[in-house]
């Protein structure tokens, strides 16, 4: 299907230079995905994952690392069900609550789920107050119990207020991520810099922030009236094996603040950190074959065999049969130039454009031309399905695909329709017949 799409729009797939899809396996496949096959007839068109998608399944691997995560999602989602099964409840909430208002968890957007839990995070005095006005006023004894043990059993919970804090500032630094790589100008290698920014920002979380979020949730423990401590299970007794001390046979010596940071908090930060490893291991491809033209300061950096290495480098990755897009020694005599010329700190698209204005670099404008052409996500295609929702309704079912496409030109390309002049428009389309210039003229 790709392929006579292709050829319908006279382009040629030799020319493709970058590829990127969601995280389908049917897309994404090693073996029998669409970038393998589109590799197979031509090895040029790197391929790169959806940047937030990828992201997207971070979390989802988060969520699913332990049960307790499992549970805290399910308590987020009852929360906004409670109120949201009548009017009656939800205007009790709009009551006690003054800005924020609760929101449902997004099945597919788990980026967007920061605002669920922000809604909570900053008002759990008031959504409890609220939980409990339900759980009196309620005439069914279902809801009124479960209002009832929400107010008490997990926003009452010293343990719940911990995971709350946890889990915000965690879906934070990853929605702020996901939001930065869906800029219109991202490029591939300021793409790699967030990424590994994230990872660094989870493990520094790990290993101190931890700490700093039982200071705040006991901050926060001590105004709801909440007693600050993990709540203790009871000790389970087992009758000891032969051979085993008795440290082995029981665990009773740790405190269930340290339970809470070994079986939840450990095991949500580490699978992040895995999961962003292996779901973004495609970027070290990329910084292995185009990191030295990823800025001006790092070409300027690299010496006269190091740089030469990395052209050759580079040459064999942009070929196919016998035909390169480029010369790797010509690219390092054009790059040395560059090196000599250029005093001030750049990005790649600085440097493609001062290049393109000076001439004279067939090899290097090539280079940079591929190294900007590699997607960083697929947001901007996806918004045309959501937009399409939006347009295709059931009033307009019978519209026709000329106008469909008129209509999803105009909501896509909004920021560009606003700086158009309405009355030059109207004055070209009268001006083309005579007959509405003797109607619509201005006299």
């Amino acid at each position: 299907v790709l392929q006579n799409e292709l050829k319908n729009l006279d382009l040629d797939i030799d020319n493709v230079r970058g590829q990127g899809y969601d995280n389908g396996s049917n897309m994404k496949g090693k073996h029998q995905g669409v970038q393998k096959k589109l590799l197979d007839i031509n090895p040029r068109a790197f391929y790169s994952a959806c940047g937030c998608h990828s992201l997207n399944l971070t979390l989802c691997d988060m969520a699913k690392s332990c049960g307790k995560a499992k549970d805290f999602f399910e308590v987020i989602q009852c929360i906004y069900m409670t109120f949201g099964k009548s009017t009656k409840k939800w205007q009790i909430l709009l009551d006690n609550i003054t800005g924020l208002t609760l929101k449902p968890l997004s099945t597919t957007r788990w980026e967007s789920r920061v605002d669920s839990v922000k809604a909570i995070r900053f008002q759990m005095q008031e959504i409890r107050e609220a939980l409990l006005q339900v759980a009196e006023s309620d005439d069914d004894p279902l809801s009124s119990s479960e209002a009832k043990s929400l107010a008490d059993n997990e926003l009452g919970s010293f343990e719940f207020l911990v995971a709350i804090l946890i889990w915000y500032e965690l879906l934070s630094a990853v929605n702020l991520v996901s939001k930065q790589l869906q800029a219109k100008d991202m490029i591939i290698d300021t793409a790699i810099a967030n990424v590994r920014e994230l990872i660094s920002f989870f493990k520094e979380h790990r290993e101190m922030d931890f700490s700093k979020a039982l200071q705040v949730a006991t901050e926060i423990a001590l105004e709801m009236e909440i007693d600050p401590i993990f709540c203790t299970k009871r000790k389970i007794k087992r009758k000891r094996q032969f051979g085993e001390s008795p440290d082995d046979a029981s665990s009773s010596s740790q405190s269930a603040e340290d339970s809470f940071r070994r079986d939840y908090f450990i095991p949500v930060v580490d699978q992040a950190i895995v999961s962003l490893s292996r779901r973004f291991e495609q970027y070290e491809e990329f910084q292995n074959n185009f990191g030295f033209l990823f800025t001006s300061d790092k070409l300027r950096s690299l010496d006269d065999r190091k740089l030469l290495s990395s052209c050759v480098n580079l040459e064999a990755k942009l070929k196919s049969g016998e035909h390169s897009d480029i010369d790797g020694r010509e690219l390092y005599v054009e790059l040395k130039f560059i090196q000599d010329h250029i005093d001030r700190s750049m990005g790649p698209l600085d440097i493609l454009n001062y290049l393109k204005q000076h001439g004279s670099f067939p090899n290097a404008i090539i280079a940079f031309g591929v190294l900007l052409t590699i997607p960083v996500t697929v947001a901007s295609a996806e918004r045309s399905f959501s937009k399409l929702k939006l347009l295709k309704s059931y009033l307009r079912c019978t519209m026709t695909q000329e106008r469909l496409n008129g209509l999803a030109t105009i909501a896509l390309a909004n920021d560009i329709l606003e700086m158009i002049k309405y009355e030059d428009i109207i004055e070209d389309f009268i001006s083309k017949n005579t007959k509405r210039m003797m109607l619509f003229s201005r006299t």
